[in-house]
């Protein structure tokens, strides 16, 4: 199955939604107020936000006219190009080497799941990668790390639960440093932004990789559950307050029906999606492509 066919079929249920509503709406209104009224109802039903939403069916709306064209096909290829040039406003950061990675989030979004999955992507790249266990704060995190390090055959390095995070990132950084390992991938726990010491242990570990490796690329990366739908721009606002995040990676697309909040969370927030989960499998994780992505939902 390619790189297409698994970014659909993740797709699939949102995908679904926005097609028969639109269909529906197509074969009961013809080009009007009305019309444009229920598409906008239908592309926040999506999960897109109400302000990005207003903007799109704007777009749409005057270009029709400057076109003088009523055809449905028409406005649905306009449509595709619209939420596309929205999903590509916050620049995607190009990978360069070496790089260090540390995922960020809440609690139960895929974070560890997605650091094996990361682990895999590049080392089936060509990169030596070494992982950290910074998550020394839920029991078994470690444990569960391994097993995910195991499985795609990278170097972990990990202290006893309760340790100090930053700890085991110093540790990391100086192991990767010493073997000139080419991506370093660090696991954090999951917090809330009402957990103001936890906020400031990410903010500590961030220093400590901006000291310790500054001739790295760092990436920031929040690991956003895609069913949490338009609710993930306000976790995305607070962890970027935090540390300044660098993108996004997408978990639990096929179990979401809701993926328009994408478009919204790149457009407002101006913090691109970098990598999608496509399955639950090691080597179900790609590169986001703006284009599949819309040809994906529509």
């Amino acid at each position: 199955m390619g790189i297409f066919s698994k970014l659909k079929n993740a797709l699939k249920k949102t995908r679904e939604g926005l097609s028969s509503a639109l269909s529906n709406l197509f074969s009961r209104n013809k080009l009007g107020d009305e019309f444009y009224d229920e598409l906008e109802e239908i592309l926040i039903g999506a999960d897109i936000s109400v302000s990005t939403a207003e903007e799109v069916v704007d777009e749409i709306r005057s270009e029709a006219r400057h076109e003088k064209l009523k055809d449905s096909q028409f406005v649905i290829d306009l449509l595709k190009d619209v939420l596309e040039e929205k999903l590509t406003e916050a620049e995607v950061p190009e990978l360069s080497y070496p790089a260090v990675i540390m995922l960020v989030g809440v609690n139960g979004v895929g974070k560890t799941t997605t650091v094996g999955k990361l682990a895999n992507y590049f080392l089936n790249a060509g990169k030596t990668v070494t992982v950290a266990a910074a998550d020394t704060f839920r029991a078994a995190a470690a444990d569960q790390l391994t097993v995910w390090a195991d499985r795609a055959k990278v170097r972990i390095v990990k202290h006893e639960e309760g340790s100090d995070p930053s700890a085991v990132v110093f540790d990391a950084l100086s192991s990767a440093k010493a073997r000139k390992t080419d991506v370093v991938i660090i696991d954090t726990a999951g917090r809330l932004h009402v957990k103001a010491h936890l906020m400031e242990e990410l903010k500590k570990m961030s220093r400590v990789v901006e000291r310790e490796m500054p001739e790295a690329r760092f990436y920031k990366l929040l690991v956003l559950d895609a069913t949490t739908g338009n609710n993930a721009a306000n976790q995305a606002e607070i962890f970027d307050e935090a540390v300044e995040l660098d993108g996004v990676v997408l978990t639990k697309l096929d179990s979401s029906a809701k993926g328009g909040f994408v478009i919204s969370l790149c457009s407002e927030l101006g913090i691109p999606v970098m990598f999608t989960g496509v399955g639950e499998k090691i080597e179900d994780l790609e590169l986001f492509n703006p284009e599949e992505f819309i040809d994906g939902i529509l």
